[in-house]
Order: structure tokens, then sequence, then C-alpha cells
């Protein structure tokens, strides 16, 4: 039986929300705030976070960026905010998936279902180490490191430095990208990509006018230099 968590301080919420994932089979506990769906999320994980944006204490988007700080955990979030720029933010902090208030019980238990198929999947292949010039990506480890010096990478800035260093010289799409590191294309304009990526040349020490590692191939995406240096 999957295990659901969710925070919101919305007491009619939780008691809807409740109702519809008991009935689909799920082992649903709450909590209405954030600090205590952070430490509840943290102290015994569940296998999915329902997560409102707006919560007392701790907001929804820092528990997310918490929680990605030590755990997989996927996170689905309930926001009131429909903007472009709200989409991107949602992406920074680590979220999965997002739901627009208000919402349809039976679409929301259906995007559960589905992030849960996503994130569950066996992995094709073992994790690889990749070495290019200076750069080298340790998918076991989680580790990346510049000419023997460790960089601390978000989750989803690894996904997509990974991915792009699993081949070398190949040009990812926005798209591509963001199956590969989120699962799917249509959680957001495929520019949030675009801030990922800013802050990975950041951690990297790269400059995007003279990338040593990461490229921009304009009008097509990104790729990592084969020739790295």
């Amino acid at each position: 039986m999957p295990s659901i968590l969710i925070v919101d301080d919305e007491a009619n919420i939780r008691e809807l929300v409740t109702v519809y994932f008991t009935a689909a089979g799920f082992d649903v506990r709450h909590a209405a705030d954030g600090p205590s769906g952070l430490r509840s999320a943290l102290e015994d994980p569940p296998d999915l976070v329902l997560l409102d944006i707006m919560l007392p204490g701790i907001d929804g988007q820092a528990v997310c960026r918490r929680l990605r700080e030590t755990t997989k955990v996927p996170v689905i979030m309930l926001t009131a905010r429909g903007g472009e720029l709200d989409k991107v933010a949602l992406l920074e902090s680590g979220a999965d998936d997002y739901v627009t208030k208000p919402f349809s019980p039976p679409e929301l238990v259906a995007r559960a279902r589905a992030v849960l198929r996503r994130t569950q999947q066996v992995p094709q292949a073992p994790p690889t180490l990749v070495t290019v010039g200076g750069l080298s990506v340790d998918e076991a480890e989680r580790r990346v490191t510049v000419d023997g010096v460790d960089v601390v990478l978000t989750a989803k800035e690894f996904d997509l430095l990974a991915a792009m260093a699993s081949e070398p010289g190949v040009v990812f799409s926005r798209e591509r990208l963001l199956e590969r590191a989120w699962g799917f294309a249509d959680f957001v304009d495929a520019r949030g990509v675009d801030v990922h990526i800013r802050h990975l040349r950041e951690k990297l020490g790269d400059e995007a006018a003279s990338p040593r590692f990461v490229e921009t191939v304009r009008g097509v995406g990104y790729r990592v230099r084969r020739d790295a240096g």
C-alpha cells in the first residue's frame, strides 16, 4: 500500500484529499504546517508528499528544498498560482509535479499515481562513472568533481548534468532534459531548464560565453563538450 503525506493548513482540503486517496488504496497521514510536515517526511519518509505552497512556519517551496537535500521522496505541490514564473520557481524547489487549486480530486489521485510510476521505475542500466576532461560525474555516489574538487549540486542539477555527461558531444533539447530529469516534458515551459543550467554553470565555474563544460547549441539545447578541459 503506497503512503502519502498531505501537508496543508486547510482542514477541509486535508479531509477531502484523504477521502479520495484512502479510497484509492493509499495509507494517508497529515501535517498542518511546514515544520511538522518537514519533520514527518524526514523521520518516516512516505512514498509521496502532497505539499501546499502557502504554509505556516515554513512555506511549501522551502520544505521541498529541504527534502531535496537529503531524500528523493517525490513531491506534488498544491498552488493557487498559475503564472509561468511560479512554475519555474516550483522547478527550482525540486517539485515533481504541481496541481493548481481548485483541483479535481480524481485528477490529483491520477497525477499521484503517475508520479509514483515515474519515480519508482527500475533503472535500465547500472550507475556509471563518467570523466570528461576535468569533469567527473559519479552516478552511484551522486558526486561531481571539477579538477578533483567536489562540487555540491541540487538533485535536479545533478540529474541534468548526468544526462548530458552520459553522452558527451550529443546535444540534448530542453524537452529531452525535462524528460530525463523530471520524467516528463509538459510540467512547465521548457525554458525552465535554462534556470537550472545557469545555476549548474555557476557551480562548475563555467561561463556561458566560453564554456569549459556545458555548451549551448543555439536554437537546439545543451551538451557536455566532448573536449571538456
